[in-house]
């Protein structure tokens, strides 16, 4: 099954077409994107035998973040190895964690405004969490994902540096620097949900050039094991987001270091999720 957010109304989406929720089921379920998490177990069953004639044609440019207002996102550091030690660290022996706010959080076709010239990108595999989690072990992990997304970590480098310890949360947090979509796919629609190609390239004028391309089967921590780590401490809720970490490529680590200009493209790819194609200005 694939969810979407259209013109800020939850949608069902298949070929090319989507049923609006709330009018299909007669208001049992809220036309509220974010809310849908909180009755994910009771949604499922209903989308399963929901009937979609009344489907329609849609656009990809009303396509919104498919969940709008999480309460906690949590992104992992240093999650791909090649990703480690580009950036000169050795492999983690736990994950390291930090945030980005819930106002960072963007759509699929936002415009991404640059607030300097040290803005870096980090595709990402974005884990949904569909039913509350805590102290749970990595075998429980998937039955509380309602699905997988794709995201982008925008990162502004010169505030991250700022010392006397690193701004993770903030450099990653400015308007739009979280850009999530196009759709949530359950884990049943993946081949293999461990599995999954990740990529990220940039166009300019009109060319489009690779820049990342990696597949979560590299993560040094997986899905269930991340899940069942942050419960460990805390409690994962309905609709909260996991990044669940970037590939190698990233522009620092290029000699000389390669960031993000005005007038490109930002274009996020995930394997089974779909594509972000978000302008840079």
């Amino acid at each position: 099954m694939r969810i979407a957010n259209l013109s800020g109304r939850l949608s069902i989406v298949a070929d090319g077409r989507a049923l609006d929720v709330e009018t299909a089921s007669g208001g049992e379920f809220s036309s509220d994107p974010q809310a849908v998490y909180e009755r994910w177990d009771e949604f499922v069953a209903w989308a399963t035998a929901a009937d979609a004639g009344a489907a329609v044609a849609y656009s990809d440019d009303d396509l919104g973040a498919p969940t709008p207002r999480p309460r906690q996102i949590f992104a992992i550091g240093l999650n791909y190895r090649e990703h480690a030690e580009e950036s000169g660290f050795a492999i983690p022996e736990h994950p390291v964690v930090f945030t980005k706010f819930p106002s960072s959080i963007g759509g699929p076709r936002v415009d991404i405004e640059l607030p300097s010239d040290t803005i870096d990108y980090e595709v990402e595999l974005v884990v949904v969490i569909g039913r509350e989690a805590h102290r749970i072990s990595a075998a429980e992990a998937w039955s509380h994902v309602a699905g997988l997304t794709a995201g982008q970590d925008v990162s502004d480098r010169a505030v991250q540096s700022r010392g006397p310890a690193p701004q993770f949360n903030l450099a990653k947090s400015f308007p739009n620097f979280s850009p999530i979509g196009p759709v949530v796919v359950t884990a049943d629609e993946f081949a293999d949900a461990d599995s999954i190609r990740v990529q990220t390239l940039v166009e300019t004028d009109g060319s489009e050039a690779g820049v990342q391309d990696g597949n979560t089967d590299d993560l040094i921590f997986t899905v269930p094991d991340l899940i069942s780590r942050l419960s460990q401490t805390l409690t994962l809720y309905p609709g909260d987001l996991i990044f669940t970490g970037t590939p190698s490529g990233v522009g620092l680590g290029k000699k000389p270091p390669v960031y993000l200009r005005r007038g490109q493209t930002l274009i996020t790819r995930i394997e089974g999720v779909g594509e972000l194609r978000n302008r840079l200005v």
